[in-house]
């Protein structure tokens, strides 16, 4: 899972927050415990005197140290028994005051070993689309919420098929690709359609979706990532050049990169190349992409470079979206 380093940074420090906090916990209940019951204190001290002696014995050269360990062993959980009691005398479990890790797989390190832990993933997962939420409403964008209803049963002109009865085979096609990411066969959409279709209302589905199963997802729209691109060459030496140059490697590193409104930017020499460095990079780097744009493929091919439209039409899956503005129609029935 390669996150970016920002999102893997605020969730680490998360994930240390919990741990500092639970282990505050535990010494404000354990100096409450030895208030109340004296003896604890006393018991807990020579439960570790126990323990360093049972490490020395198994240390000790020379002679069978069986015995020596055995006599240990049963000290401390005489020690113990007699823990619990005074413990329980005072409303609490025999390991009320043990330190015990909120993820026993990783002891709240966040690793096993080279591998993130599945609680450091869910972390990572939350502060992704808390980060998508500036540029997507995530609020209550998901596939559960979409809403069938305003797509029209009506045969559309020129396509022989209703705007919902295509709408629902992009719905399914929207919701496979998020729910088997990394499994399916098709690894980018290219969403075309008039605005107020829903294309940006399922990319927003499939950044939850996504993030949510634990991959690395950026969005952006295409203006933005041509700026920052733009900035990464022109303002190289300068403190906004080298945000620029980390938000680019972010697009081209991302496992899935949603971009969005392409065809609203200026298109110029310098976003051709830009455009055809991002499609091309990722689809060596085998990472997936979904775009969305206001144009028709026949528009796609007469603005951009032979080699653009050729990965586009070749490398993507093409959901075309038709029918009648569903703001228009949500904003004439309130």
């Amino acid at each position: 899972m390669a996150y970016d380093a920002n999102v893997l940074r605020r969730a680490t420090q998360q994930l240390e927050k919990r741990r500092r906090e639970r282990l505050e916990r535990t010494e404000r209940l354990r100096r409450d415990a030895y208030e109340r019951q004296p003896g604890l204190a006393r018991l807990d001290r020579r439960l570790q005197q126990t323990m360093a002696q049972l490490v020395a014995a198994t240390l000790r050269q020379g002679g069978d140290p069986a015995e020596a360990v055995r006599r240990i062993k049963e000290e401390n959980l005489d020690l113990q028994r007699e823990r619990a009691v005074l413990l329980g005398a005072i409303g609490l479990p025999e390991d009320a005051l043990d330190d015990r890790p909120d993820c026993p797989l990783c002891g709240d390190t966040g690793w096993r070993g080279a591998k993130m832990c599945s609680c450091l993933q869910k972390l990572c997962a939350q502060e992704q689309i808390q980060e998508l939420s500036k540029l997507l409403d995530l609020g209550e964008q998901s596939f559960d919420a979409f809403q069938m209803e305003y797509y029209s049963q009506m045969t559309w002109p020129g396509r022989g098929v209703s705007p919902r009865e295509n709408m629902e085979l992009v719905y399914e096609m929207c919701l496979n690709y998020a729910t088997k990411f990394g499994r399916s066969s098709t690894r980018n959409l290219l969403m075309s359609g008039p605005p107020g279709l829903g294309k940006t209302f399922l990319s927003a589905c499939i950044a939850r979706t996504v993030s949510e199963r634990g991959f690395s997802v950026v969005y952006d729209t295409a203006a933005n990532v041509f700026h920052q691109f733009e900035d990464r060459k022109f303002l190289w030496d300068r403190a906004d050049g080298l945000e620029a140059r980390d938000e680019t490697r972010r697009y081209l590193n991302c496992e899935l990169l949603i971009l969005d409104d392409l065809g609203n930017e200026l298109t110029t020499q310098f976003t051709q190349s830009v455009l055809y460095e991002l499609i091309n990079a990722r689809l060596v780097g085998e990472r997936h992409t979904v775009i969305s744009t206001n144009l028709t493929v026949e528009e796609i091919n007469r603005r951009y470079l032979p080699q653009i439209f050729s990965r586009l039409v070749g490398e993507y899956h093409l959901l075309e979206f038709f029918g009648d503005d569903i703001r228009l129609l949500k904003r004439e029935r309130m």
